[in-house]
């Protein structure tokens, strides 16, 4: 067993395989402030990547309502009593295993929607909720593979036949190595492994990985309504650039955390809480900085962080991979690998007034007094 440290919960965790970093690694931010359920991502994903057969099922992307919805059934809370809160890590196995984990049953995969759009507990009508964060609450989850730096999937499986590429950090399967065990789904504690009972292999997101290859974000960050997503590559805080999107809010800003970070693998996604939720119930699913997150959130909306709100901008602007990005004159830009600017996109709409008779046209507009 190799020592890896893992920076999310600064310390050193115990991996099978000698830890090496990829060449960049694969990250996607998620505003859950904006996240309205609409399923775009579910349904974009679906049809591009599981309309096969043994893959009715699969939800490679889902959409969670929290505190109660979950995918497969209960996987956050018996997450959670696995690692005894946040005592352990999934890599703290006992001898014999080499991941701590267990394997949903197969019903458990069959209520994608089970608690969607319920609250924390009965509200009485009429009930108005004013001050943040709201007694009353709810929020929505969407969900891939987090593409871990440190792969609980790729740890367990006795074939190997996991793999990590190294020049983008994508986790994938190969198909002809694969004999079915599901080790992997046992292992991954977000349960984004999942099982193709007719061609009898594991089967996973895949991060759009052709897309990537070509400059392109995946289909479920440009096809969200919301525009709550950006893909892009992350680095390590000692290697971390300002101007790159995502460094800048996962390193520099900190209003972007990894979720349930005490798993010990270092996942890649990236989410910006909600700021209607307790912090108690923040700090579990995305650790200590939640409420540091919440608080620098509050001053973008208050016009004290001039920069996140320019780059929250970007977000669905361009299906180009933005690889750097600078706010100025009102304009949030963004551009690409070879720092060509590819997006523009202006902070605050300009206003265009029109007159009731455009002598220039010779037309009377009859809309406009």
């Amino acid at each position: 067993m190799a020592k890896a440290f893992n920076w999310q919960i600064n310390k050193e965790v115990t991996y099978p395989y000698e830890p090496k970093r990829p060449k960049r690694q694969f990250a996607v931010v998620m505003d859950l402030n904006k996240c309205i359920a609409c399923q775009t991502c579910t349904v974009a994903c679906k049809t591009t990547w599981t309309p096969g057969r043994g893959q009715e099922y699969m939800l490679w992307n889902n959409v969670e309502t929290k505190p109660w919805g979950s995918y497969p059934l209960g996987w956050d809370i018996k997450l959670l009593e696995l690692l005894n809160g946040n005592k352990k890590t999934v890599l703290d196995a006992p001898d014999g295993e080499r991941v701590l984990g267990y394997k949903p049953e197969e019903m458990d995969w069959m209520y994608p929607n089970v608690g969607e759009d319920e609250v924390n507990e009965p509200v009485d009508i009429g009930t108005v909720l004013e001050n943040f964060p709201h007694p009353i609450w709810m929020f929505y989850l969407p969900r891939i593979c987090n593409h871990c730096t440190y792969p609980a999937c790729l740890a367990a499986c006795p074939r190997q036949a996991i793999y990590k590429r190294e020049e983008d950090g994508i986790v994938l399967i190969d198909p002809e190595r694969c004999e079915g065990y599901q080790e992997c789904i046992r292992a991954c504690p977000y349960k984004k492994t999942m099982f193709n009972f007719v061609a009898r292999i594991s089967q996973k997101c895949i991060g759009c990985f052709p897309r990537v290859e070509n400059g392109l974000q995946p289909q479920c960050v440009i096809t969200c309504i919301g525009k709550i997503r950006l893909m892009g590559f992350v680095n390590p805080p000692d290697k971390a650039r300002p101007d790159n999107p995502i460094d800048y809010l996962v390193h520099i800003k900190k209003v972007a955390l990894p979720l349930y970070p005490q798993t010990g693998l270092e996942p890649n996604v990236y989410y910006i809480p909600p700021i209607n939720v307790p912090i108690r119930f923040l700090k579990q699913m995305f650790g200590e900085g939640a409420e540091n997150a919440v608080k620098t959130y509050m001053s973008m909306r208050e016009g004290k962080e001039p920069e996140i709100l320019g780059l929250l901008h970007l977000f669905g602007s361009t299906p180009q991979i933005i690889h750097s990005f600078k706010v100025m004159d009102n304009n949030a830009i963004g551009y690409d690998e070879k720092g060509k600017e590819i997006v523009r996109v202006p902070i605050v709409e300009p206003i265009q007034e029109r007159p009731h008779k455009d002598e220039k046209l010779e037309v009377v507009r009859q809309d406009i007094p």
